[in-house]
């Protein structure tokens, strides 16, 4: 893979006692950053056995977001001595920057530090952590710090502070959605590990890699799909994996998804949503927001839920067309204005199933909608 070279070409220096370019590494979720990262890291320990030139350090920073935490997660990574070790609260930032700094020039080695999720780091704590670790090589006598950036946000750099986005990105690369092809290997390479011979129809994994080059080019994604298949397969007693397995499976995924994005709802979005599908039983498929807003405001009501203005629908039906689950256009009427024009864009049974087993909703599961639809 050529990013995979990129990255080793720039890391080889470290073995030499030099210190890599920090580097930022972009790209959608499922592109391989993350595992060319890990991979690389454990070539260099490979190649450089004994630690004597090298330091490896990941950090996830979903997990560790903080910039103490972030300061004292890698210095615990150093220290051996547990006694030493940096408590997780308790101490100023400045006093674990020193302790940090001291150990590593005690070692007197290249150190990367590579940061996953680096703009949840940063959205949470700002930028103060990055400057630190970036201008730590000015303050360091033996030792040498590169960064490694991971993210799928390709735009949080923008607000970042100029020095400390010049000195993040001194190398910037982009991992480019995998196609059905490179699908197609990384799903044959799993496959041959987990799977018995013949287990999977020939046509299986082309299938899975096509379906998911088709959407995102996302790695998980196919082999989330070849492992429904086989459990789908295994479920059934079937003794081979089909391509009726896999549009099953798939089936499968985007109802999973829908039903996530349904369920994680704020409540009254829930009950727009429920007022579309209601729109759409009396035979409305094509609704305005007065039709929707109309229907809002009685399951609101049923519900022994604050009635929100037209405005704030309106708000909350755009939310909902972004995400997917409605669709929404402008319809304009001339002189007579403008209105949205909705409709359901996820399966209607499934979906009402989910926003009536909601505890808060609970109280509409009998609610039956009038015949006509109301016109305002």
């Amino acid at each position: 893979m050529e990013e995979i070279q990129q990255i080793a070409s720039i890391l080889a220096t470290a073995l030499h006692g030099n210190r890599p370019s920090n580097i930022m590494i972009f790209g959608k979720t499922g592109t391989g950053k993350t595992a060319s990262v890990k991979f690389l890291g454990k070539e260099l320990q490979r190649v450089d056995q004994n630690l004597q030139n090298v330091r490896f350090i990941y950090m996830n920073c979903e997990v560790v977001d903080t910039q103490y935490g972030v300061l004292q997660n890698i210095g615990n990574q150093i220290i051996i001595n547990f006694e030493q070790r940096i408590p997780f609260t308790g101490w100023s930032t400045e006093r674990v920057y020193n302790i940090l700094m001291n150990k590593m020039d005690e070692e007197d080695k290249v150190f990367i530090i590579v940061l996953d999720e680096i703009d949840k780091l940063f959205y949470k704590s700002g930028d103060d952590v990055l400057y630190h670790l970036t201008k730590m090589n000015d303050d360091l006598r033996r030792s040498k710090l590169s960064v490694i950036g991971i993210s799928n946000d390709l735009k949080f750099t923008e607000f970042m502070d100029p020095r400390v986005r010049s000195r993040l990105g001194e190398e910037k690369m982009v991992f480019p959605p995998y196609n059905a092809e490179q699908l197609r290997d990384i799903l044959a390479q799993r496959a041959e590990l987990a799977f018995e011979p013949g287990a999977l129809e020939e046509s299986v994994i082309p299938l899975c890699a096509a379906l998911s080059a088709q959407e995102m080019g996302d790695a998980r994604r196919a082999l989330d799909l070849l492992r429904i298949s086989a459990e789908i397969a295994e479920r059934n007693g079937d003794d081979r994996v089909t391509e009726a397995h896999v549009l099953k499976a798939k089936n499968k995924i985007e109802l999973d998804a829908i039903s996530e994005a349904v369920r994680t709802l704020p409540t009254q979005s829930k009950l727009v949503l429920f007022s579309i599908i209601n729109n759409d039983d009396k035979g409305n498929r094509y609704m305005t927001t007065g039709d929707v807003y109309s229907e809002y405001k009685q399951l609101a009501e049923a519900a022994g839920v604050s009635i929100l203005t037209q405005r704030r629908i309106t708000d909350l039906i755009s939310e909902m067309d972004m995400l997917g689950i409605i669709h929404a256009r402008v319809k304009s009427f001339g002189r007579g204005g403008r209105t949205k024009e909705i409709e359901l864009s996820v399966p209607k049974m499934e979906t009402k199933q989910i926003l009536e087993d909601d505890e808060e909703l609970r109280p509409l599961k009998n609610y039956r909608p009038a015949t006509q639809t109301t016109l305002i």
